[in-house]
């Protein structure tokens, strides 16, 4: 590997802004390559690529990754890695950051990911599978309590319904399976036991055999206050959080993420990447209700704007198997990130709205805007172009302090039907690890 290194990051979210923000820091960076400058805050930090990015297409990603000697690829999103884009990019003299279709397949195939966590004796909330609907509402109705409903395939975080009935859970069989709202994701259904307790998001790079945990972040899911509302694909995250402390990353380290290491191995498959580990804290203990096979998105904001090692570094590191001589460095301070959504999100978010003051948001300390949902039009005015906006982060001396800033960057951002929770991070003490 050459000492500058020309990378190509796929992705165009929230997640991957923050990822370029800190890739276009690193010394060993040569040129970063994108492959969405639709996005305003991409477009300003790397080279558009100029050919198809798609699955169907792949020997013209290939072509450009020759051509312009890309040597590290890093794959944001899901659902290229679900669809192969390491296997297929990878190659002697090009690494590739995230793991193979084979182990994408831990957060593409929600039922395969049980078998394995079974297999594997992770702690996970008890499930059925079913592939017929009428069967799963047949499940639903003989049991007392409602049940989690999730759909088996990528659903773009919006495929989990945790209802308040079994009349609702029944509703969200039919909305999945028979209405087919996530097309064929919905082809097979989780049904899992309920469990209630606090939520916490675990991430660990794994280089095939070193497991190396990062900060423990939280996010919320739900659109509303308080927790209420239809599950989104997150409306805010802190990090790092006082619910987890060194005994319990300690126990998730050793009951979770290397068993499931352990168990990626016997099936043939070497994890390199992201692992993602979303937890519910039981009375019985920590237990999985789903993996991730990537940064968490917005997870990854709050993490980039404490993280003080290159993060070039690091990837190369996980994909050459050498985490074990990686020391990471972390702002010491909280950081709490807050997501601007557009109106009629999750369901149908409006586009078009033009949005003023970012800038006077990123002018502030310790703010950071990572664009989302953003489009620039030909005029030159900022616009909303999905349904999470923006990722409005900031650092704080305690979570207090970063929630403020946060907020206060947030209230100086503006656009129409501005939609957001006001508690992200609200009530937590005790916030530096």
């Amino acid at each position: 590997m050459p000492e500058k290194v020309n990378v190509l990051l796929i992705g165009g979210g929230g997640r991957e802004h923050a990822l370029a923000t800190r890739l276009a820091e690193s010394t060993r960076l040569g040129e970063l390559h994108v492959t969405h400058p639709s996005n305003p805050g991409l477009a300003a930090l790397g080279t558009p690529v100029d050919v198809p990015v798609s699955s169907r297409e792949f020997y013209r990603i290939e072509q450009y990754l020759d051509h312009n000697g890309i040597g590290l690829v890093v794959v944001g999103p899901e659902d290229p890695l679900a669809e192969g884009y390491a296997d297929r990019l990878a190659t002697p003299d090009r690494l590739v950051f995230g793991p193979t279709k084979a182990g994408a397949r831990l957060e593409a195939d929600k039922a395969w990911g049980k078998h394995l966590m079974r297999s594997a004796s992770i702690p996970t909330p008890e499930a059925r599978i079913f592939k017929n609907p009428e069967t799963a509402i047949d499940y639903l109705r003989s049991r007392e309590e409602p049940q989690v409903v999730k759909a088996s395939g990528l659903a773009k975080g919006k495929g989990v319904f945790v209802p308040e009935t079994i009349d609702e859970a029944v509703a969200a069989v039919e909305h999945i399976m028979v209405r087919r709202a996530f097309g064929d994701a919905g082809n097979e259904i989780v049904i899992e036991e309920k469990l209630v307790g606090p939520e916490l998001s675990v991430l660990a790079l794994v280089d095939g055999r070193n497991i190396l945990v990062l900060p423990p972040c939280q996010d919320h899911k739900r659109l509303g206050d308080g927790d209420t509302g239809p599950n989104t694909g997150g409306m805010g995250a802190f990090c790092p959080t006082p619910t987890a402390t060194e005994p319990l990353l300690e126990r998730v380290e050793r009951d979770v993420l290397i068993p499931a290491v352990d168990t990626l191995r016997r099936e043939g498959i070497e994890y390199r990447g992201v692992l993602y580990a979303g937890l519910i804290l039981t009375h019985a203990g920590p237990k999985v209700l789903e993996f991730n096979v990537r940064f968490g998105d917005p997870e990854c904001q709050p993490l980039m704007a404490r993280l003080r090692t290159d993060l070039l570094e690091i990837m190369l590191a996980t994909c050459k198997g050498r985490l074990d001589r990686i020391d990471m460095e972390w702002d010491p301070r909280p950081s709490c990130c807050v997501v601007l959504a557009a109106d009629g999100y999750p369901d149908n978010p409006r586009k078009g709205d033009v949005i003023t003051g970012i800038d006077e948001a990123r002018a502030m300390d310790d703010v950071f805007v990572f664009h989302a949902g953003t489009a620039r039009r030909d005029d030159g005015a900022i616009i909303t172009n999905g349904g999470r906006v923006l990722g409005v982060t900031a650092l704080g001396d305690d979570l207090e302090a970063a929630r403020k800033r946060a907020y206060a960057a947030c209230d100086a951002i503006d656009f129409a039907g501005k939609t957001f929770r006001t508690d992200i991070g609200a009530g937590v003490t005790n916030t530096v690890s």
